[in-house]
């Protein structure tokens, strides 16, 4: 599996992994709440026995208080108390109802209570009439306390059986706790690890990637010095050939004519003679041309300026296209590798010019700035297809290797070149630094 694809599946495996882990906790939440939520309703139960309790011992005292004094105020708190009471059990049983015992023991509760409260009506009710009697008082009392007695017991048992039930639901709160700590912890954990897992693996594809860049940068570079030593190569060749035009096979040519001009002033000249002395005289002309087109003399004798009026006035007498010159006169020389680089440009410029604009017109100019050179081209024409030159433009590509060639030819010199074409025809700009770098090209050389 290739490591993008590993990283992936490590960030999506953690992702899922928190995703359940997640889930998982909230189930152990939800299930602690409720266990907490029992927890919390035993304690309700708890107190809502106590307060039967307390509620029965203020019945009894207040019984107790009118039997020995008669006033209405205990007769008054006799009444609320047994409100309280009343409400205290109907609250109890509400909050027993999910427990079948509880809810008996509730019945069992509520029985007693009522049986004791009638025996402390029937006190009262004694103690209203005329005729005081002790002894049936003291009947009364002895079983209001027997039945006090099986109160307690009831209440207790109830207290017994909610707190069984709250060490139970205390010992699962408990449980539920330390399932959530340890889902937590181990989801954690292992999402970390993922995470780690998956860090490390988009750390090695990071590190492949630039390391892929690294080399594809390297290659460009070497691309580029090949490029250069091809162009550079390819100029030498030039130069080469065009001397050998000039100093072999013109001066062949020449010693060929001479003695066919001194034939024909020796001789009677016929009309086969002439014409072999005019195709000599365009065979030196033509192969001078092509000599100079290489690389002309000029270039390394007198410079740019002077090497391009001469090519441009060539160039406007063979194509027929008029150019207009915008060249400094004299000036200091540019280094001989800018210079060269110039004119090769100049010379695509025009030949794409004569090929493919239609033009009938090109202008030329040459600007010397403080650090740089510009070189203009401009024609009139129909314009590069748009395609064509957003290929180049954007990726560096086109259908032959004359834009491409300048183009690589100038970077090498660390210049730059630019392309606006339309409707209206295309202008080719050229921009040369002349920089201490540039400036010790020829010592390279």
């Amino acid at each position: 599996m290739p490591p993008r694809q590993r990283a992936q599946a490590a960030f999506l495996s953690a992702v899922i992994l928190l995703f359940f882990s997640g889930l998982a906790t909230y189930v152990t939440i939800v299930r602690l709440l409720e266990s907490e939520k029992w927890v919390v309703h035993t304690y309700e139960v708890q107190a809502a026995l106590g307060n039967i309790d307390s509620a029965t011992l203020e019945v009894g005292r207040s019984r107790s208080g009118y039997v020995i004094t008669g006033s209405t105020d205990f007769l008054n708190g006799f009444e609320a108390s047994l409100t309280t009471i009343y409400q205290a059990l109907q609250h109890l049983r509400e909050l027993t109802k999910d427990n079948p015992e509880q809810q008996r023991l509730c019945g069992r509760l509520e029985e007693l209570t009522a049986r004791r409260v009638a025996f402390f009506r029937e006190s009262i009710e004694l103690k209203k009439s005329a005729a005081p009697d002790q002894s049936g008082q003291d009947d009364i009392s002895r079983g209001a306390l027997a039945i006090a007695s099986e109160i307690a017991s009831t209440l207790q048992q109830m207290r017994n059986e909610e707190q069984r039930l709250l060490g139970v639901r205390a010992k699962a709160s408990r449980h539920l706790f330390m399932v959530a700590v340890v889902v937590l912890t181990a989801t954690f954990i292992l999402a970390l690890i993922m995470f780690s897992v998956h860090y490390r693996l988009l750390t090695a594809e990071l590190n492949a990637r630039e390391r892929a860049e690294h080399t594809v940068r390297d290659s460009e570079k070497s691309l580029r010095r090949l490029t250069g030593r091809l162009l550079q190569l390819q100029d030498e060749e030039r130069r080469r050939f065009s001397r050998e035009l000039h100093d072999s096979l013109g001066q062949y040519l020449a010693a060929v004519k001479m003695n066919l001009d001194m034939f024909s002033n020796s001789q009677p000249a016929d009309r086969l003679l002439s014409e072999t002395i005019h195709l000599l005289d365009q065979s030196i002309a033509e192969t001078r041309t092509i000599s100079h087109l290489l690389h002309p003399p000029l270039l390394d004798e007198a410079g740019f300026t002077s090497a391009a009026k001469w090519y441009l006035e060539g160039f406007a007498q063979r194509s027929g296209i008029e150019v207009k010159m915008d060249l400094p006169d004299g000036g200091e020389r540019l280094p001989k590798a800018i210079e060269l680089a110039l004119f090769r440009v100049l010379q695509e410029s025009l030949t794409n010019i004569h090929r493919h604009s239609g033009s009938s017109g090109a202008e030329v100019a040459l600007k010397f700035l403080a650090n740089k050179v510009i070189l203009e081209v401009r024609d009139q024409g129909k314009g590069i297809p748009k395609e064509l030159l957003e290929n180049f433009l954007t990726k560096g590509t086109n259908s032959g290797v004359g834009l491409a060639g300048m183009r690589e030819r100038l970077r090498e010199l660390g210049g730059q070149l630019d392309i606006e074409s339309g409707t209206a025809g295309t202008m080719i700009y050229v921009t040369m630094p002349l920089s201490e770098v540039s400036q010790t090209l020829d010592a390279a050389d």
